[in-house]
């Protein structure tokens, strides 16, 4: 082989050997930016999930909620209290109580004949408070919008109408159905003379949320457990296991008599 055809194939090995060299450089700065692209998108994953978990934990007693305005007729503490029932029944029961909630309607079912039987005789007054707690626990505003229209059910005279129609149709606890304030304005031609435009708007501007707020926050201050809570004479007999729409009844009446 001639001097001439070994330096020709020296050069050609010389010149793969470069692009050897280039192609792996190339291929290395090619893995370093997916490397990095992928540190990015991990670390921005993280911080999307780090800001989902820390709203996780907030309700919606931290956002603005407006002015305080309690409903016509509310009673007691700061007037969170809607009453049902006479001023001049000597025994009170006192409820807190969440829309959503499926223990509060069963409660509800339990024993709304016998306390519209007690309220209707003059025997029992029952002062409502209403909670905000599901909303809290499984997200979203239905237990809020439901309680702003029933304040402004009451702000009508037909709360105690409107209310037992919206445990009667409550949805399920994971369905958030009442944050609709168009349903809780079809579910107000269940009850006669309720669905009027000054409803309407109470219902849509939300003029009871800074209310309703503000009961639940009262709820939290008094250390209840759960809803529902059921007083009477300062006892929670929703946690009495041996109490009955029948026993409440009895122990009404007793009261009475003293």
């Amino acid at each position: 082989m001639s001097d001439k055809n070994r330096e020709g194939k020296r050069t050609a090995r010389e010149k793969l050997a470069v692009e050897r060299e280039k192609q792996k450089s190339a291929d290395k700065r090619r893995r370093a930016l997916i490397v990095g692209g992928a540190v990015v998108a991990v670390l921005g994953l993280a911080a999307v999930i780090g800001v989902v978990a820390a709203n996780a934990g907030k309700d919606d007693d931290s956002e603005a909620s407006g002015p305080v305005v309690a409903p016509s007729g509310a009673q007691g503490k700061d007037g969170l209290a809607i009453p049902v029932g006479k001023d001049s029944a000597k025994s009170t029961l006192t409820v807190w109580e969440d829309f959503r909630c499926p223990a509060c309607k069963s409660f509800e079912t339990a024993y709304r004949p016998v306390i519209h039987e007690l309220t209707n005789a003059g025997e029992l007054k029952v002062e409502y408070h209403l909670v905000t707690l599901i909303d809290g626990n499984m997200r979203g505003t239905g237990s809020r919008n439901a309680a702003n229209a029933a304040a402004c059910a009451q702000d009508a005279g037909k709360f105690p109408a409107y209310h037992d129609v919206l445990f009667d149709n409550q949805p399920p606890e994971v369905d958030d159905a009442f944050a609709d304030n168009a349903k809780l304005i079809e579910l107000a031609g269940k009850v006669d003379g309720l669905d009027t435009p000054a409803f309407r708007t109470c219902v849509e501007k939300g003029t009871h949320n800074g209310w309703v707020a503000k009961s639940h926050q009262a709820f939290n201050k008094g250390g209840f457990s759960g809803t529902p809570t059921v007083l009477f004479d300062g006892k929670n007999i929703y946690q009495d296991r041996t109490m009955t729409p029948a026993k409440l009844k009895q122990m009404v009446q007793e009261a009475n008599k003293e």
